[in-house]
């Protein structure tokens, strides 16, 4: 009797994955600028002969990231981690951390920079609209006083101590930075959008530019976790830009991605150099801002 050995069945050999990879970065960006960066901030003089300091408004929902990156911000500069801005360490957010406004000024080797990022609390949607965004609105015309406690059930009214009824130019807040969360912004709350657009609606009649910063990046691709240096080639982080782009409205060249300094204890050159494009591009959107401030 012959052999009877069956032939294999050649079975077809499924597709590779896709590269999660672009060829090339979709954003140009030099990573070895963060001395020439860090030189031009600490030179840098607001616009205007009457304002010292530019004071540029930090919002966003509640755990997106928003003190965490003014800490992160003070890092790359004081070139350690710092923790100035108060950040809830516990995973569950129910409430705003944040419960009054603040200032924080930036210091570079013990010098004062002209530049003040005013914390305020976290949006939730199931905060009365009416409070939260009324309270932003006004913080950023300069009508709330630091150290004004945020009520949940209305906002700051103008007979109130802590109102400000004449705010100068250095009491107002030349730009908006919103942040929001790259891993979890396709769940974003419809709720928390609409209150955005009522935000950017109001403060675009007044010429007040918005921009937004994209924390967690790292947990949003495993391939920038890695190498913080592939963002700009994560398809993943570029489509989570352009959502955000669509769902919020501002245009992708005012979206910034970064990682917030959050389980380090030391800081490092990648990190920092997002850190000050950001705050580079914010300050030069501000100023601008406060150049034409004239014509409002």
């Amino acid at each position: 009797m012959g052999s009877s050995e069956s032939t294999p069945v050649q079975r077809p050999s499924s597709p590779p994955p896709p590269n999660p990879e672009l060829v090339k970065p979709w954003r140009t960006f030099d990573w070895g600028q963060k001395k020439y960066l860090k030189e031009k901030l600490e030179n840098f003089s607001p616009s205007h002969p009457d304002v010292k300091d530019i004071k540029i408004l930090v919002a966003g929902p509640i755990g997106a990231g928003k003190s965490s990156f003014i800490n992160s911000v003070d890092s790359a500069f004081q070139g350690r981690i710092t923790s100035r801005a108060l950040v809830n360490a516990s995973d569950g957010y129910s409430h705003s951390f944040t419960q009054i406004l603040k200032g924080f000024s930036i210091r570079s080797g013990g010098k004062k920079l002209p530049f003040v990022f005013k914390d305020i609390m976290g949006l939730e949607p199931d905060v009365l609209a009416g409070s939260q965004t009324e309270d932003i609105i006004n913080a950023l015309y300069g009508h709330v006083k630091d150290g004004y406690k945020f009520n949940q059930e209305q906002a700051l009214r103008y007979n109130d101590q802590q109102y400000n009824c004449e705010p100068n130019l250095s009491d107002q807040c030349f730009c908006l930075v919103y942040v929001i969360a790259a891993d979890t912004v396709q769940f974003t709350d419809d709720r928390l959008i609409d209150k955005l657009r009522i935000i950017r609606q109001r403060i675009s009649e007044k010429g007040i530019p918005q921009v937004i910063v994209m924390t967690k990046v790292d947990e949003a691709c495993p391939q920038v976790k890695n190498d913080l240096r592939k963002i700009y080639k994560s398809k993943k982080i570029k489509e989570k830009m352009e959502l955000c782009s669509a769902k919020v409205g501002v245009p992708m060249s005012q979206i910034f991605p970064v990682k917030n300094y959050h389980n380090e204890i030391d800081t490092n050159d990648e990190t920092d150099v997002l850190i000050l494009k950001a705050v580079e591009q914010i300050v030069q959107i501000a100023n601008d801002r406060l150049e034409d401030s004239e014509i409002y």
